[in-house]
């Protein structure tokens, strides 16, 4: 063994290290099943179109009212459609970077703030 190595790192020895590992696992699992169960609803074009989205990035229900729906203008429908699940999905990456953030302490910038 080397000179002044301690069996660990910053005084932490390997066990220790691996049990705070196999925990943030678990809690990171747990965590990701919430996630999934989770709805995330969104309107566009002042809830002309709602979009249901679930955790796992599945769209669940799509709802348009009757008024939005021109043959002369599918262009606007297309553009509401696609914001509404746009911003789905953008919610739902935020709640689990803020809730993955939370077990592993790096928060939203990942693991950007390491380099």
């Amino acid at each position: 063994m080397a000179k002044g190595f301690n069996g660990g790192f910053g005084g932490m020895n390997m066990n220790n290290l691996m049990k705070q590992a196999q925990k943030m696992q678990k809690q990171m699992e747990e965590a990701q099943k919430e996630l999934e169960t989770k709805e995330y609803e969104v309107t566009s074009g002042g809830g002309a179109v709602k979009i249901k989205m679930s955790g796992k990035k599945e769209i669940t229900a799509v709802e348009i009212k009757p008024e939005v729906v021109d043959p002369d203008d599918i262009e606007m429908l297309q553009d509401l459609i696609m914001t509404a699940v746009n911003e789905a999905i953008r919610q739902a990456d935020e709640a689990a970077a803020s809730t993955m953030g939370g077990i592993t302490g790096l928060g939203t910038n990942g693991l950007s703030g390491l380099f």
